[in-house]
């Protein structure tokens, strides 16, 4: 794949996008679909490309995609699971789809393809939801969508009608199923869940540490919460989690990435009173505690982007919005803003120095060709990202 970043970069930088999604694969990242807004008008990105963010080099570009493309789609639900992404749900021109399709991220070719369902039954149609991965598994959360009326009962739980939005014989509303795919047999199962589930939501965030998948705040008939819940996805046993510190504020369309084996990152996000947020939490799944992270002083706010983990705990949050999402004028990005979230290691922190200086000292260009092969690699491609036009933020 690195080869396919050779050449001229300054130009190419993926649109400005929010409700897409997005995967890192050997420090690339993949950005695909989503929605922006073109004179006052909201309107679909393509669903044949994809643009690809090499993280070291700090460069786009965009590849076309074959095979059977999905529409034109936003709010999907995606993870990638040995080398392939992953897409689920969404909504798009027809409302909301139930279809899942996959492409491989490592062949260079980015082909489509829908899988067909063998075994079990497809979740009804729906956008907004979340996902874990596990044991080769993608295990499917909560979202907002249709459902018929004859698949409605009014003393089952896991579904809320919302009530300004139904048509004839279907209603649309907010759920917290649990739904299992496992790609290897082509089968959808439902896990029978212990404990109390979390009340229906779309709009939360998701994240997997080992076999224990968190969901974190979400909307329900407008109202934004900020409460934590953990499913394990051995014994499929729910629980709650009490904050034994403060928490942040309720919150929906943010983010949440596990960036150890105990520790989760929460970003931004829309406030109860509709505000976009920016702010920064660390959440200790074994003390129980938040603890805010301290700003940059240029972090913007966000909403309905995408976070992925790259090397060394770095964050890596790309496109969304700055304003309410429903707004008539509604700004969205195109910048990648990255997380340093802890220390970094001798070898990266001299890779960093020597790339962002070494135009500016002769010694250091004259010393470049005397580096190790792997340092003098690593430099060459940390160069590109320290060129003057680039915008990254840390």
């Amino acid at each position: 794949m690195d080869s396919a970043f050779e050449g001229d970069f300054s130009e190419p930088v993926a649109r400005e996008r929010s409700g897409h999604t997005a995967v890192v694969e050997e420090n690339l990242l993949y950005v695909w679909g989503g929605f922006r807004s073109v004179a006052g008008e909201d309107v679909y990105l393509p669903s044949d490309e994809i643009w690809v963010y090499d993280i070291e080099r700090g460069v786009w570009k965009p590849f076309n995609m074959t095979g059977e493309v999905p529409p034109y789609l936003s709010g999907t639900c995606c993870c990638s699971l040995n080398g392939h992404m992953y897409i689920f749900g969404g909504c798009g021109d027809n409302g909301q789809t139930s279809e899942i399709y996959c492409v491989n991220l490592t062949d260079g070719k980015y082909t489509w393809r829908k899988i067909m369902h063998e075994i079990g039954s497809a979740p009804s149609p729906r956008d907004k939801l979340s996902c874990w991965v596990n044991n080769g598994r993608i295990i499917y959360f909560g979202g907002y969508g249709e459902k018929p009326l004859t698949d409605v009962d009014s003393r089952n739980k896991s579904f809320i009608i919302d009530e300004a939005s139904w048509f004839e014989d279907v209603f649309w509303g907010w759920n917290n199923e649990v739904h299992i795919f496992d790609p290897m047999q082509a089968s959808w199962s439902e896990p029978q869940t212990h404990g109390r589930a979390p009340a229906p939501r779309a709009a939360h965030a998701s994240a997997t540490i080992r076999c224990r998948g968190y969901i974190c705040g979400g909307n329900v008939m407008g109202t934004r919460m900020s409460d934590i819940h953990c499913l394990d996805l051995e014994s499929w046993t729910w629980s709650e989690i009490s904050p034994a510190s403060t928490a942040p504020v309720g919150r929906s369309w943010h983010t949440l990435t596990a960036v150890s084996d105990s520790t989760l990152f929460l970003f931004g996000g829309l406030s109860v009173d509709c505000k976009p947020l920016s702010d920064r939490w660390l959440f200790d799944v074994e003390t129980r505690k938040w603890r805010e992270v301290e700003r940059p002083f240029n972090i913007k706010p966000r909403l309905w982007h995408t976070a992925c983990l790259g090397k060394d705990s770095d964050v890596i949050v790309f496109g969304g919005s700055c304003d309410y999402i429903l707004s008539i004028l509604t700004n969205h990005c195109s910048d990648a803003l990255i997380s340093q979230l802890q220390p970094y290691p001798l070898f990266r922190i001299c890779e960093n120095y020597i790339a962002k200086n070494v135009r500016n000292y002769e010694v250091l260009r004259n010393q470049l060709p005397l580096l190790p092969p792997t340092l003098l690699t690593a430099v060459q491609r940390r160069m590109c990202f320290y060129r003057p036009s680039m915008k990254q933020e840390h």
